[in-house]
This record gives C-alpha cells, structure tokens and sequence, in this order.
C-alpha cells in the first residue's frame, strides 16, 4: 500500500501568539514508535493530569531532548558557528534506531 495523498493547504511554518512557531509536516513512523509515543503522551497525560496528544507527547519530547534555541531569542548570544556536513541535523533526537 503505497497510495500517494494529495498535499494538504497548511501553512509551512505560523507564528504563535505565545511567541513559538508552529511547523506543520508530515512524518512516516513505524508502528513500535507510534506505540512508544502513545506511551510517552500516557506519562505526559499522568504527569500533567489532563489528556495529552501525539502532537504534545512528540513537542515535549523534543523540547526534552535538546537545549533551548538560544540564537532564535533577541538578544541571546549567538551560539557558535554549525560545523559543515549539516552537523546540525545529525543531532536532533531519534525515536527509534530507524531512519
């Protein structure tokens, strides 16, 4: 099953009024990392006693894992220079050893 789903009208990235961004894409997951979201949105859920989304369980993940975007912030010291080859990407956090 390897249907193709038309492009959805969302904006790539929008601005929030908290001072955030929100970036809409799409990602494709294996079903063991799905389960583990779920497990992690049920941690949240238990933590913070309210229901907690994929969505909120994956933003608090990745907020978890990473230090705060500090070159994004006026005023904040400009961190140094990103090594070439994309280093960047190559830290953000995986769920699972697939990629």
């Amino acid at each position: 099953m390897n249907e193709r789903v038309a492009p959805q009208a969302f904006p790539p990235m929008q601005a929030m009024p908290d001072g955030e961004a929100e970036l809409s894409l799409v990602v494709r997951l294996p079903w063991e990392d799905v389960a583990r979201l779920g497990q992690e949105a049920g941690r949240l859920a238990a933590q913070m006693q309210r229901p907690v989304t994929l969505d909120e369980a994956v933003s608090n993940r990745l907020r978890s894992t990473r230090p705060a975007a500090a070159h994004a912030r006026p005023g904040a010291e400009q961190p140094p220079a990103a090594a070439p080859g994309g280093a960047g990407v190559t830290s953000l956090p995986r769920i699972s050893g697939t990629a």
